[in-house]
């Protein structure tokens, strides 16, 4: 199983989308998703629910921290 990631939608901050913002594939093992997949390009991601942002950041400790 295969989950489709579109990177920057912006709504979190209310930045435009990026120019160079893509769209990844990423693979889904029993229900779990390995996070160097997430953070394969960059430190942080937003992450839409429903009509919410959430921004999940890797720290420089390698610890996750999401905020809404």
């Amino acid at each position: 199983m295969s989950a489709t990631s579109g990177d920057g939608d912006g709504s979190a901050s209310g930045r435009a989308q990026s120019p160079s913002a893509t769209t990844r594939t990423l693979t889904m093992r029993g229900g779990r998703i390995d996070s160097r997949e997430l953070f394969a390009a960059e430190r942080e991601i937003i992450i839409a629910h429903g009509a919410d942002s959430y921004r999940l950041r890797l720290t420089s400790q390698n610890k996750l921290i999401l905020t809404k």
